[in-house]
């Protein structure tokens, strides 16, 4: 039945009755309100299980409900009473389930055996477990481990994750790549050259004492609204936030907060933002050296005048390098050119900076609108220049926040998943471990697609995720994956990496976080790292929705005991019955990351992982933290727009997914309810182009290599800047060609494609 589209601008804030009564409706269509409802209330609590939906930090002291709408409907996805056994994929070929949606493949429910595709039926069937072990070992055990790739999407724990980078290296290869490869991965680059580390240097606590918060390129109000929590606090003291983002998004204008019975009888709204700056896509670089720039300013002008400085000159003599070749440039770079860049005035960067200069402790929150250009790792290192002028790293109350994406994905990193050698433990895996790791650097995300592409990659391991709808250029991928010789896919879920396969496909379904992992040392306990670099505990707490299924951890050990040669040293037996000795191992190869493991996991809040640059330790090339700034302010010179009919176009997400699960059709923020095919318009650009509120039109993406082109686009007249338009990931990742990325780390230039729309017919 085709749903009905209704769209109309939606008034409320976020939170509030709009963000319960979703919670509702979506509680009861997976159809375990009890044991859903029962789970919500030990979410992101000691004793209880970390949300398995994004990685935003877990208080010490939570409140009677610690977890957010998305949140929510994350565990009522994982908990759902809907199933998929092999009586469905009797009644469906998978050539007929390429053509169902995104929605419609997760929403059938969670998988329940192991199951191998069969050419002649072109259907999966069953497979015993022991016999799927065998046979993807077989395959592996044929090929060159250069060939093979091991991918892990960000969700699974510290146990999988150190279990699973140990099993790719023994096994001969370091093509490790994982989602950050597609997010914060300039994060993971851009850090260390700056400040020494490849992480936020923030804790939750930082934020109760802050005077003042930059916001860049982060739609908190869907993508981590327990954030909106110590936004609104901070707020309530008086504390300017200062947000630049293209788009007007609800979570970053008002707040009404559900667990605040008052705010809920009343009404009551706060305002997030005390200034909003509608930067335009790819406009970034400018807006953050326009600050800079009227900060020097404000100090050049305070020393003239014998008055106070506004610079923290102290901090930057004793503990930064590159300043003056820094601030030379700012002087120098004309306002015009700034204003062209980002599209902001003088004024209002003027103003920005002129509340900022007056703070003592300042935090600058970013997501992938920063990280997501091909100058991402610069938009990162400018941002860090922001706070360095002021002395904010190594400060309570201030620091860098890079918020994360999916619920481990940091810790992921943290444990060894990385395809660069220099960020792996490698020597003191080979002696805890009695084998040689490889030692040149493997795949990350793009080259793993290149690689596939060019034949050079012949088999696929996935740890969760659904990698083909995450990735750019799905067309030519699509055609690529068909041709690998084996596709390994470790879910809970029926996606679109399972019905588009290699030759030999394997769908092996794991337990769900929150589900109790019962092994021969009894109930089994998990950890994750979040956000801001706090190791947390977590625990299942619902039976399993099938007998048949096995942990991450057991596949991953069953698949390498299947795989690798015996070692007396590497216990995959062991490791499986009793995962606290997994934590020991992890503990022996990062002893000064995770002392005392096993004992902290109940930590309220959870247990830091040391952070050097918050101690002012820098360990960078210099022993100081570095300014560093590009030569230039265009951030994306592999892809210009060469006329004023081609726009930039900004993916995003809708207030109905994460990532590439789609829960349902109702992006409420946005006013968009029943269709996710829509483009986000200026008025002024609908007129000038020659189209209509409404249209329906065709994307192309304005690069003369290929043809990339999406039809079926419903204009949206909305607040954007003239120039961009905005629409879904990951619908529009077919536009997004596979050499635009970010230089240094790769990440797919998603926030800044330019393309051109034509009319429907």
């Amino acid at each position: 039945m085709a749903r009905e589209t209704h769209i109309e601008a939606y008034d409320g804030p976020a939170g509030g009755w709009g963000s319960a009564k979703s919670v509702g409706r979506y509680v009861l269509g997976e159809g375990s309100p009890l044991r859903t409802t029962a789970a919500l209330a030990k979410q992101n609590k000691v004793g209880g299980f970390a949300c398995v939906s994004c990685a935003w930090s877990k208080p010490r002291d939570p409140n009677v409900f610690e977890f957010c709408e998305n949140g929510a409907k994350a565990t009522a996805w994982e908990l759902t009473s809907k199933a998929i056994d092999a009586s469905f994929f009797a009644r469906h070929t998978l050539r007929e389930l390429e053509h169902w949606s995104d929605f419609a493949l997760e929403d059938q429910g969670r998988l329940t055996e192991p199951l191998k595709y069969d050419a002649a039926s072109d259907r999966y069937l069953p497979i015993a477990w022991k016999q799927a072990f065998a046979e993807i070992g077989a395959e592996l055990n044929a090929i060159d481990p250069k060939a093979a790739v091991f991918y892990a999407s960000g969700r699974a724990s510290l146990e999988t994750s150190y279990l699973y980078q140990l099993f790719a290296r023994i096994y001969g290869t370091n093509n490790l790549p994982d989602s950050s490869n597609m997010c914060h991965e300039s994060t993971s680059v851009a850090l260390p050259e700056s400040i020494g580390v490849p992480v936020g240097t923030v804790f939750l606590e930082d934020f109760e004492t802050t005077d003042f918060i930059f916001f860049f390129g982060q739609n908190v109000g869907s993508n981590a609204p327990r954030m909106l929590h110590p936004l609104q606090e901070a707020r309530k003291r008086g504390v300017p936030i200062i947000t630049f983002n293209p788009l007007r998004e609800r979570g970053l204008e008002r707040f009404t907060n559900p667990q605040a019975p008052t705010e809920m009888l009343t009404g009551a709204e706060t305002t997030i933002s005390t200034q909003y700056c509608q930067v335009k896509a790819g406009g970034d670089l400018a807006a953050l050296f326009g600050l800079a720039k009227a900060l020097i300013a404000l100090d050049d002008a305070a020393a003239e005048a014998s008055g106070p400085a506004v610079l923290d000159h102290g901090f930057i003599a004793e503990h930064t390098h590159g300043f003056e070749a820094f601030a030379a440039a700012c002087r120098a770079r004309g306002w015009g050119e700034i204003e062209r860049g980002s599209g902001l005035s003088r004024a209002e960067l003027e103003q920005a900076a002129g509340t900022y200069a007056r703070s003592t402790a300042a935090i600058a929150v970013y997501g992938m609108g920063l990280t997501q250009h091909r100058t991402g790792v610069e938009n990162v290192q400018m941002l860090a220049n922001l706070l360095l002028l002021k002395g904010n790293i190594g400060r309570p109350g201030a620091g860098i926040c890079p918020v994360r994406g999916h619920s481990n994905v940091q810790g992921q990193r943290t444990v060894g998943i990385t395809e660069k050698t220099k960020l792996a433990p490698l020597d003191r895996l080979k002696e805890l471990y009695d084998f040689e790791p490889p030692r040149e650097d493997g795949m990350a995300t793009v080259d793993a697609c290149e690689g596939m592409v060019a034949g050079t990659v012949e088999a696929f391991v996935a740890l969760g995720g659904n990698f083909l709808r995450a990735i750019p250029e799905t067309e030519a991928m699509e055609t690529a994956w068909r041709k690998l010789r084996l596709s390994v896919q470790i879910a809970t879920k029926l996606n679109r990496s399972h019905v588009v396969h290699g030759r030999a496909a394997y769908l092996l379904p794991c337990l769900g976080r929150i589900e109790i992992d019962r092994q021969a040392s009894g109930p089994q306990m998990l950890s994750v790292e979040d956000s801001s670099s706090h190791f947390h505990g977590s625990r299942g707490l619902v039976d399993p929705v099938a007998a048949t299924l096995k942990s991450e951890l057991a596949i991953v050990a069953g698949i390498a005991e299947a795989t690798l040669p015996p070692n007396p040293k590497v216990n995959w037996k062991g490791w499986t019955a009793d995962y606290a000795k997994v934590r020991d191992a992890i503990e022996a190869t990062y002893p000064k990351v995770f002392p005392g493991f096993n004992a902290r996991l109940d930590t309220p809040g959870g247990f830091p992982k040391p952070i050097a640059a918050r101690e002012r330790e820098w360990s960078t090339s210099t022993g100081k933290a570095n300014f560093i700034f590009p030569e230039s302010l265009d951030e994306n010179p592999d892809m210009p727009a060469p006329n004023p009919d081609v726009l930039r176009l900004i993916t995003l997400r809708s207030n109905d997914q994460f990532n590439t699960t789609i829960y349902g059709f109702d992006d409420r923020f946005r006013g968009v309810d029943g269709t996710r095919m829509v483009v986000f318009m200026n008025a002024a650009d609908i007129a000038r182009l020659g189209f209509a509120d409404a249209g329906t039109v065709t994307m192309t993406t304005a690069a003369d290599d290929a043809l990339r082109e999406v039809a079926g686009f419903r204009i949206v007249a909305y607040d954007i800047p003239e120039g961009c338009c905005a629409a879904y990931y990951p619908e529009c990742n077919p536009l997004i060609p596979l050499w635009h990325h970010a230089k240094g780390s790769k990440v797919p230039a998603a926030k800044s494609i330019p393309v051109t729309l034509r009319a429907a017919g």
